[in-house]
């Protein structure tokens, strides 16, 4: 199942980022932001240049944008500010604790545009905003699997229904290590290079077992066992064990698996009855974790190997 996320309520922004609502036309939860860019509108206010004005953003006054306005005249100031306020941007936030101009606030309720402060300095409060509109308006899809994290590794678990993932999902818990989200992985594209995975709020800490049932995890495992978010480093695919398929022994090769245009390795694991897949699952984690270090531990026995050989060391094992 994919679905995409393009929008956030301003009540939410407003809440998360503890900024105080002066002026709202309508429900804050009914208000979306959809736009990850903020912006200072200087040059708007200073000269009326709005020929690249973005009103999907939403616009930081800071203290150098509110002192410019109190230097003009009062019908001037009036008339920028109007020629802001028309253009209908998502939100105004008042930033560094200024005092909000009332007839800012008077021309604000005229064309329906919420207005918000902070105490926070301009720049700080615009690069916390940004970085969390980028995180809450990323794209997103919803993949059916099982997601944990092992050894600061997060792995996504999956697999046809019934294969074991929930098993061994909660074989790792016992072992130390933690669940992000189980049956529905709901992944972000926070980054050109990082997807980050998180369970739905309906089924966040609970396991399903077949034949048991449906568990709670924090509470059976306690706070420990459970995490809201993990970067997704690596995909492990679970499949029956196929007699005469040709799987790899060597690790050689590395595969990669593309989500949403990142590609993430990934690998496939037989599995038959007597495999321990926890700690298979822990090998795998380690070993991702030391290829990212600079370490092959593959590429490294099949240099020894050749070399005893007397064969080039980049030579490839058949």
């Amino acid at each position: 199942m994919d679905d995409f996320t393009s929008r956030v309520s301003l009540a939410k922004v407003t809440r998360d980022n503890n900024l105080k609502i002066e002026y709202a036309p309508d429900d804050p939860e009914q208000v979306m932001i959809s736009s990850t860019d903020v912006n200072r509108p200087g040059l708007a206010l200073g000269a009326g240049f709005f020929d690249h004005f973005e009103p999907k953003r939403i616009q930081a006054i800071g203290r150098a944008e509110a002192m410019y306005l109190k230097t003009l005249p009062d019908d001037l100031r009036r008339e920028r500010i109007t020629d802001l306020m028309r253009h209908h941007p998502a939100a105004v936030v008042i930033a560094h604790g200024t005092e909000v101009d009332p007839a800012l606030l008077e021309v604000a309720s005229y064309f329906e545009v919420p207005v918000l402060s902070t105490p926070e300095n301009t720049s700080d409060f615009m690069a916390t905003l940004i970085s969390y509109l980028h995180v809450q308006l990323a794209p997103q899809i919803t993949r059916h699997g099982v997601m944990v994290e092992v050894y600061g590794e997060g792995i996504l678990i999956t697999g046809d229904s019934g294969v074991g993932k929930s098993e061994a999902a909660i074989e790792l818990l016992k072992r130390g290590h933690r669940l992000i989200a189980d049956d529905a992985v709901e992944l972000r594209k926070v980054s050109s290079t990082t997807i980050v995975g998180q369970a739905p709020d309906l089924i966040r800490y609970y396991v399903e077992l077949r034949g048991i049932g449906v568990v709670d995890v924090r509470r059976l495992f306690g706070m420990g066992s459970v995490k809201q978010t993990e970067k997704v480093d690596m995909i492990i695919n679970l499949e029956p064990w196929v007699q005469g398929k040709m799987y790899d022994r060597m690790g050689l090769e590395t595969e990669y698996t593309d989500i949403m245009g990142i590609k993430i390795p990934s690998t496939t694991i037989p599995i038959k009855p007597g495999r321990n897949l926890a700690i298979v699952l822990e090998i795998a984690a380690m070993n991702n974790r030391q290829k990212k270090m600079g370490y092959n531990t593959a590429e490294e026995f099949n240099k020894k190997l050749m070399e005893s050989m007397g064969l080039d060391g980049d030579a490839s094992m058949m």
